[in-house]
């Protein structure tokens, strides 16, 4: 099997960032590239070379972890800033962040194009998972590559699964991810009516979070999502129903129900973080908040 011993990362945000300190921290070649010299820190207490351009780190690299937004910055940096104009051949382009199946599918078609071999590989977990290396890590692409690439992923994840050709890591991310906003407004729901009738929320979260009608969703809105992160999570959110109803609908299923009820899981976040926050600072000081 091909051994990967020099890897690139570009995105180094507060999913990307730990993933990258990760790979290093396992003894990879780390090598960075960053829009902004701020983002450099989350590599800092870790070996790393930094480079200047894109183009510089395509050309010094097996590996090359992308963890952006969405597709249309893959696009930016393969094209526009020259990553596959200087890639060696048979490098390995690892898109960790979601987008739409079918675009991946063109996205692996380009880089074969340029020699190198592509692989879509979404991650669930967000930051918290990141920084316990306990991320799930759903692939498409050729086995061969998942197979030489999989130690990287391992370094961060605690989960790691082939789902298919190029576009099945996506496909299986946005399921993933429709299910979990779609819980998100059951759990909305649900904490909007106790609050109405005066139940102590934090208790009622854990509570239930030990019990069977616990959820990742409510654990998640009782802990981590504060109003600041639900007022960035939410339009992500929302992109991601969008990617899963055009996915679905190009497989020939029809997604309307679901896609209803995660876009107002999506719409609903903000004011159910607000309503917990409230809700906390009114928590009586005997109380035990959940435990994250």
């Amino acid at each position: 099997m091909r051994k990967i011993s020099k890897v690139g990362f570009i995105g180094l945000g507060d999913q990307g960032g730990p993933m990258a300190e990760a790979i290093a921290e396992s003894g990879f070649d780390l090598h960075v590239w960053a829009r902004r010299p701020a983002s450099l820190t989350a590599v800092a207490a870790v070996p790393h070379h930094v480079h200047d351009t894109v183009a510089d780190l395509a050309a010094s690299v097996e590996l090359i972890a992308l963890c952006l937004r969405d597709d249309t910055d893959i696009w930016d940096l393969l094209d526009d800033q020259d990553l596959l104009a200087n890639i060696v051949p048979g490098t390995i382009v690892v898109n960790h962040g979601t987008g739409d199946p079918t675009e991946a599918e063109r996205i692996g078609a380009h880089i074969a194009d340029a020699g190198a071999v592509y692989l879509d590989a979404p991650v669930s977990g967000g930051g918290p998972g990141a920084r316990a290396r306990a991320l799930t890590t759903f692939v498409g692409g050729p086995a061969d590559t998942f197979s030489a690439a999989r130690p990287v992923f391992e370094t961060f994840s605690d989960t790691v699964r082939l789902m298919g050709p190029a576009g099945g890591g996506q496909l299986t991310k946005l399921f993933n991810n429709a299910l979990t906003i779609t819980n998100m407004k059951n759990a909305e729901d649900v904490l909007t009516l106790a609050a109405q009738v005066e139940i102590d929320l934090p208790a009622l979260i854990e509570v239930i979070g030990a019990s069977s009608g616990g959820s990742a969703a409510l654990h998640a809105l009782g802990t981590v999502i504060t109003p600041d992160l639900a007022e960035h999570l939410h339009p992500l959110m929302h992109k991601d129903m969008q990617h899963f109803a055009h996915a679905v609908r190009e497989r020939g299923a029809r997604p309307d129900e679901v896609l209803e009820r995660g876009e107002a899981g999506a719409s609903g976040l903000v004011e159910a973080a607000r309503l917990l926050a409230r809700a906390g600072q009114d928590m009586p000081p005997h109380h035990t908040p959940a435990r994250p």
